[in-house]
Formats: C-alpha cells, structure tokens, sequence
C-alpha cells in the first residue's frame, strides 16, 4: 500500500460511517499498546505532539499511557493551531487530567533548553506522512532535541519518524504504523497496529478515489481533458450524445465523430461535431477520425454504433492503430469479441454488463461478488487491459486487484445510463487517470449522480437527468 491509500482509506471510511474521531482513538490506543507490549510498564514517558492529526494520535497514547505510566507531553506549537475537530476534542480532554504533566513550547528556544533526563520512552508525534520537505521550525528543533537522546531512551515514532524521508528526521527505534505497512516506509523498523477498517476497503470504491480522480491538472484551456466520442449509426444518436455530454461538464473540449446523417440532430454548443459522410461509420473513415484522435487524450469508441459488418470492421481497424487510451463499450465490444488480439498493448476500458461479458470471454460472471471478481480479474489479465463489468455492483478490475462500488438503484436500468457510466470514465482517462481508477471512479460517480436523481424523483428518470446530476455528484465528492 501507498500513502495516497492511507487518505483515500481514511475518506471511504468516513463513507462508511467510521468516523476519523474513532480512528485517531484506535490509533493512539495501538501507539499505547504497543509501547507497553515491548518496554513493560510504570515508565517515565514524553510525548511530543505537532498540531496536526500526527499530534492527536499522541494525545490520545498519552491519555492511554498514563493510566499505568507517568506521562508528560509537549505540544510544540500553538494550541489554537490544533487543526481538526479529533485532535481538538482530544487536547481538550487532555487539559482536564490532573495526572499528564502538559507544557506547551511555542519557540525553539524553549526547545532547546529542554532537559529529557530521566525519561525511559520518547514518543514523536510531530509529523504525518503528509508534510514535504525538511521540517521547519519549532518542529525541527524538536526533531533534534529527541535525537540528543537516540541510544539513552527507547523513541518511538507515530506511523513514521517525522521528517521522514529527508535528512532532519526522528532516529526512532520503531514506529507504530497503522493497518498496514507502506511502500515508502523502508529505512526503519516498523510495528503495525490495526484501527477498525473493515476489509471492504481494500476493494469498496468511494469518494476518497474519487477526490483523487477528479483533482485539475492546469489552468488553460486543453489542460483538463480532451476527449474524443466515436458513435452513432442510422438507428441511434442518442448514446453517443449521452456519453459526449457528460463528459462536457468533466473535462475541456469534447469532439463527437458522428455519421453525418445522425449528427444532424445533434445541437450542443459544448461540444464540437465532427460529422462523417453516410448513415454508418466504415473502414473508410478509419483515417480521418485517427487524425481527431491524435489531437485529444482519450477516446471512447461504441457508443450506437451499430453491428453492421463494415461498422465492425472500422471498429477493429481503428483499435489497430489507436495509441490513445480508449474506452471500448456497447456495440464496440461486440466487434472487438470476433478480434481480441487487436487490444494488444493498448490502455483500455471494456465496459460489458453480464451478457456483452459472455460474449467476449465466453463465461457469464455468476455466484458471490468475490466469485465475480476472481472471474473479471483473470479475465482482464488475460486481455492485458481493465474490465468494468455493469451490474447490481459493478466490479471493475485492471487484473492486478478488484474494486467493486455500490452507488446506484433499480431507476438506472433505463435506456443510456451505459453511456453517461463510459462518458464519465472516458473523461477521467482524459484528465490523465490509469485506467483502473477511471473505470472504478466512473462507475463510482455514475451511481451517485442516479442515487442523487432518484432522491429527488423516485425511480423514474431518463439518463439524461443522470447526466445532468453528475456535476453535483462531483461536487459533493470535492466537499466530502
């Protein structure tokens, strides 16, 4: 696991209805445990908190440290610089104990006159594994007073020694890091302490994924997405309109390649048409709309395209040459069953349900979610891409890991919601995503903005007031 995981954790588990109070309880109760498990009891312990959430991991081992120790904590910084209502609450619950000594060392000076004599265990719960850089000051003094007595007391670090990775940093003898180890902690010991995520969130797609998805890479125009919708045939122009203007409201520019015949009924100032000759798309176009394709970052190829031979044969030619990552749904997959070997070395989405996945792989997903998800994740090994497989809960895997989300109701079996679900992913590819985390994402997003719908009209609705909500779903994810 990575750092990034431990914030999207964190944020799903708040979805979950875990509150971060409950985690910065069984984190600073793990820090207590685990220091009384390997030094014993009855010891003389300083604990040096920053103001960060770092710093409310130790006030709560502090409180849990001095039922059986003598615990003194230094809180270096500003109280009122205590930032989150957690570490809030649990300072002001430590400001009520009689039995931890608390001094509070706003300047260096303070810090650099301090004597630690006499102390058995150092706790450092200055920094998290958020802060860059080398530490700055009062807390890089506080780094160096606790290394003076590196080899004279036990030091234990909280998740990591702060001013880990840079050259200022705690010389702890452990830390105590929290549910799992990390990637990036490698240049010390490390003890794992678990604090109540439940298994699901390891495979369970929420707004923490989300929040990361969606984050704006510039501020011009072009520098958030560009994105390419091949669809459309004599019988349908409403789904690639559908995932072309969902995607609008996501990233900058949206060019929609259309037979010209079914673009004609299309008028939307937010996205740019590019209509071809004819009723059907056919291998003769294969050029041309490659051109468009060379122009933005992601592609979705499918939607309403049809089945007609020449249409699938364009499919199949345009995947050949497509160095984009694309989006591969509806129609477009069953063209890509007949030729899988075309997805060779490619960056793609496919986006069955449970019918188009037996078409392509020639198994229907069937049993327990985890049973699905074995199935989708060999599949998708097998076909070196990500499968996003629609249903109750969609389960998406790159076959590597599995994600499964759970947003969405009975209201989105209408018409289109396929489409608004792939503009979304399609989108996200564009704004730069690996595939994996835009198919979960999209899938994640599409089901919010339906909940959203059938909270305000029951479970009747069209895909286009799916679409329309996904804006809001978006801003409810950054607010979150």
């Amino acid at each position: 696991m990575r750092i990034e995981d431990v914030y999207i954790w964190d944020i799903n588990a708040k979805w979950l209805g875990i509150s971060p109070f409950q985690l910065m309880e069984n984190a600073g109760a793990g820090v207590a445990r685990a220091i009384e498990e390997k030094f014993g009891k009855g010891l003389k312990i300083a604990v040096f908190s920053g103001t960060g959430n770092n710093g409310g991991d130790g006030f709560v081992a502090a409180r849990h440290l001095s039922f059986e120790n003598d615990v003194t904590l230094f809180l270096i910084g500003d109280e009122a610089k205590i930032r989150s209502e957690e570490a809030k609450q649990n300072w002001e619950i430590l400001k009520k104990l009689d039995f931890i000594t608390i001094k509070v060392l706003k300047d260096s000076s303070q810090i650099k006159e301090l004597s630690l004599e006499g102390f058995d265990v150092i706790v450092d719960a200055l920094l998290g594994a958020g802060t860059r850089g080398e530490p700055r000051e009062p807390i890089r003094s506080a780094i160096e007073k606790i290394n003076e007595y590196a080899g004279k007391a036990k030091i234990v670090s909280v998740d990591l020694p702060s001013g880990y990775p840079s050259g200022v940093h705690v010389k702890c003898d452990f830390a105590v890091t929290f549910q799992w180890d990390k990637e990036e902690y490698r240049d010390f010991k490390r003890v794992v302490a678990k604090i109540g995520y439940p298994k699901e969130l390891y495979h369970l797609v929420g707004p923490g994924d989300a929040k990361f998805a969606l984050q704006k890479k510039g501020e011009h125009k072009g520098q958030n997405g560009k994105l390419l919708v091949i669809g459309g045939s004599e019988d349908y122009f409403g789904a690639p309109y559908l995932a072309a203007k969902v995607a609008s409201y996501i990233v900058d520019l949206v060019y929609l390649a259309m037979p010209e015949y079914s673009a004609r009924r299309i008028n939307d100032p937010n996205i740019i048409l590019r209509p071809f000759d004819g009723k059907n798309f056919t291998k003769e176009d294969v050029e041309d709309v490659l051109t468009i394709a060379n122009g933005v970052d992601a592609v979705i190829l499918g939607p309403g395209i049809g089945e007609k031979a020449e249409t699938k044969d364009f499919v199949v030619e345009f995947l050949r040459w497509c160095e984009k990552p694309v989006v591969i749904d509806a129609d477009a997959l069953k063209a890509v069953a007949e030729d899988l070997d075309v997805l060779k070395g490619k960056k793609f989405v496919l986006t069955p349900h449970a019918g188009e996945f037996r078409i392509l792989f020639g198994e229907k997903p069937e049993g327990s979610l985890e049973e699905k998800a074995k199935l989708v994740m060999e599949k998708a090994n097998a076909v070196g891409g990500t499968i996003l497989l629609k249903g109750v809960y969609d389960i998406i895997s790159d076959g590597k890991i599995w994600k499964y989300n759970k947003t969405g109701n009975r209201g989105m079996t209408t018409g289109g919601t396929g489409d608004v679900l792939a503009g979304i992913v399609g989108a996200l590819l564009a704004l730069g995503n690996e595939p994996l985390r835009a198919a979960s994402v999209g899938a994640f997003l599409n089901g919010l903005a339906g909940d959203t719908v059938k909270d305000e009209m029951g479970e009747n609705f069209t895909a286009l007031d799916v679409a329309k909500k996904v804006p809001f779903a978006i801003k409810w994810v950054l607010e979150f």
